[in-house]
């Protein structure tokens, strides 16, 4: 578990620091983590909720350098709304992830969609972004949301995950804009990438054996498929029963994620031809 109160900088190496945002929930683990790059001039990723408390203490952490540029990775209200105050505060440029308004009004695992983000410079998959001692590559991850980036630090093999790979839970995937296919395919990405020391995620400690964690993220997914393929085969055929069946024990706040994990997997068989169904209810294929 992390060893850091909220509203704390925490160094973490020579480049790389840390504060955790006031916003601790069953989803958000012990919160949102902002991290700051560099030593002279900085990069903010991942500026997280508008809490006032939280800004004061990005401000105390930054002590007067310049911020050459406020990253986010996706556009959940626990990572972006952030961003807007602080380039007010500071002048930097909001970069990074496009923005995405998406409705959705069903149960979450983490917050809605951030309608006010408004980036400066949008990055697309492997452009780069730099600063004293510091070189930031934008590394496309879709899958948890569409427009999801993650952040890579040339300098010290760092990658920063934001929701796509999290040190303390695996991601939710909730339709209709999270999607599982691209998801596994955003994990293959990242197994392909060896030059990739530590993980410093969003919610979670640091993963510090990443491939073979990420490895283990891919055989937990498939999994979960074999699962809800013996279960339609046994004719359990509604999201709840297999929700009650395949997550015994799990926190009942936590159903509506699940069942939306469920579903994102059963959309991705649908689309390979080996089930078929909608909403609730789902069968194997003819």
């Amino acid at each position: 578990m992390i060893d850091a109160p909220t509203g704390v900088a925490q160094a973490l190496d020579a480049l790389v620091t840390r504060i955790i945002a006031p916003n601790p929930s069953p989803y958000t683990y012990t919160g949102t983590e902002t991290y700051l790059v560099g030593t002279s001039d900085l990069a903010v990723i991942d500026p997280g909720p508008d809490e006032p408390a939280h800004l004061d203490a990005l401000m105390q952490a930054i002590a007067g350098r310049p911020v050459v540029a406020i990253l986010c990775t996706h556009t959940h209200r626990d990572h972006s709304p952030a961003a807007a105050p602080l380039k007010v505060l500071t002048g930097a440029p909001i970069i990074g992830c496009a923005p995405l308004a998406l409705s959705d009004s069903g149960p979450r695992a983490d917050a809605a969609f951030d309608r006010d983000y408004a980036p400066d410079r949008v990055l697309a998959d492997g452009e780069t972004l730099s600063g004293e001692g510091w070189t930031i590559e934008a590394v496309a991850t879709p899958g948890h949301t569409s427009n999801h980036l993650c952040y890579a630090l040339r300098e010290n093999g760092a990658l920063f995950t934001g929701d796509h790979v999290m040190g303390w839970s695996t991601t939710v995937i909730a339709p209709p804009d999270g999607d599982m296919a691209m998801f596994m395919e955003s994990l293959a990405k990242l197994m392909a990438r060896e030059q990739d020391r530590i993980y410093y995620p969003a919610h979670g400690d640091p993963v510090e054996k990443p491939h073979r964690f990420v490895r283990g993220l891919i055989g937990h997914r498939k999994q979960r498929e074999g699962q809800i393929l013996r279960l339609l085969k046994e004719e359990v055929t509604e999201i709840p029963a297999m929700v009650a069946r395949m997550y015994v024990g799990l926190d009942p706040r936590l159903n509506g994620a699940a069942a939306r994990s469920v579903e994102a997997h059963l959309i991705d068989l649908r689309a390979r031809g080996i089930v078929q169904g909608e909403g609730d209810t789902w069968k194997m294929a003819a």
